[in-house]
């Protein structure tokens, strides 16, 4: 049992560690759709749910970060804007 245990121990691991990946992308994207009404936005939020959370349910690890780097990258300046009351367009950060 001990060796049964061990073996799949690092298996366990990754697959956790993916879903917490997954968790995080599904939860961001959630985030940045409840708080921004840029359509260019929503629309990447969309494809994001689509491509990776729904339609890719054996993505890697690497993938779902890859995703929220580039969700990240997209709607960090929107968003720190729209809390200094700015209320940038999507055009102002590309």
């Amino acid at each position: 049992i001990v060796q049964y245990d061990e073996k799949f121990k690092a298996e366990d691991k990754a697959q956790r560690n993916t879903v917490s990946a997954k968790n995080v992308l599904e939860a961001n994207v959630f985030t940045v759709k409840n708080s921004v009404q840029d359509e260019k936005l929503l629309d990447k939020c969309e494809k994001t749910m689509n491509h990776k959370l729904a339609s890719n349910q054996m993505a890697e690890v690497e993938e779902y970060q890859n995703k929220q780097k580039e969700l990240e990258k997209l709607c960090n300046p929107i968003i720190s804007k729209l809390y200094q009351g700015a209320g940038p367009t999507i055009k102002e950060v590309e």
